[in-house]
């Protein structure tokens, strides 16, 4: 997949200091991409909007808070 026109962002939480942060690109026909914000030319995530939208649901109903 090209991300050669993807518009990366990183989270309004994220600290300035470098630290662990993930960057998403949503400008992108049909897919959500992620990567790690540390390793831009690494390799990165794809999901489907749906899969994206569950995830972001999960994440604002504290699904996930008990992972370490």
């Amino acid at each position: 997949m090209d991300l050669s026109v993807a518009v990366w962002r990183k989270s309004s939480r994220s600290s300035g200091n470098g630290g662990q942060c993930v960057e998403v690109a949503d400008n992108l026909p049909g897919v959500v991409a992620v990567r790690d914000s540390k390793i831009p030319d690494g390799p990165n995530l794809i999901f489907g909007p749906s899969e994206w939208r569950s995830f972001v649901i999960g994440v604002k109903a504290g699904s996930f808070s008990n992972l370490s």
